[in-house]
């Protein structure tokens, strides 16, 4: 069918602005067909990892409950080099940790705890560093293990880092400076604590406060 005068003047405006912007309009079509499968890319990838990561700790504890020491080693060992980031691997690490730590390999389990520590997320790293205090106080490690209780941590772990100091102190023999660490303990331990209140209680009426 002929066009009239008018629609070929149309088509040829439309053909001349395709011509002047039709390179951006394809370019900008194609960018955002990247984007969208790239989105769509990441989020496979991100549900892949999670339950990678979910199934091998899975394995880990399994591992730890029925003591089979090589499972949990090997699940650990491809949990943290496979899927770094993700929670599971900072999980399983303490898992291990506290798997070593119960049959005195206090070497693995503090190389599970320092890997912790430098990885994980701020929650996990303040946990990690509280367990590692206490493995350094059972080593006598007492410089060491005071440093760990006065390194910076969140909020909501200031009494257990100042319990961690108190009994750093204690193994010092700086019994004043070991009260005043108890009485920070207990002053910033919610009242839904009582089991560790109770024992912090304990150990500062020990030295006479």
């Amino acid at each position: 069918m002929a066009l009239d005068l008018e629609e070929q003047e149309k088509v040829a405006e439309l053909k001349a602005w395709w011509n002047q912007h039709g390179t951006l309009v394809t370019a900008l079509v194609a960018a955002a067909a990247l984007a969208v499968a790239g989105w769509s890319g990441w989020q496979w990838y991100q549900a892949s990892q999670a339950a990678g990561a979910s199934a091998l700790y899975e394995t880990l504890s399994k591992a730890a409950t029925e003591n089979d020491a090589k499972a949990l080693r090997d699940a650990g060992g491809t949990l943290v080099e496979s899927y770094p980031r993700t929670q599971y691997a900072a999980l399983g690490a303490l898992l291990s940790a506290r798997y070593y730590f119960d049959r005195n390999d206090l070497k693995n389990a503090k190389a599970q705890l320092q890997w912790v520590i430098e990885r994980a997320s701020p929650d996990l790293r303040d946990l990690a560093r509280l367990r590692l205090g206490a493995i350094l106080l059972d080593e006598k490690a007492y410089d060491e293990a005071l440093k760990a209780a006065e390194a910076p941590h969140g909020a909501a772990f200031d009494a257990q880092f100042a319990a961690l100091k108190g009994d750093a102190l204690v193994a010092k023999n700086q019994a004043a400076e070991a009260k005043a660490a108890y009485k920070v303990a207990l002053e910033k331990a919610p009242p839904s604590q009582r089991a560790f209140r109770d024992s912090v209680r304990m150990r500062l009426e020990g030295l006479g406060g």
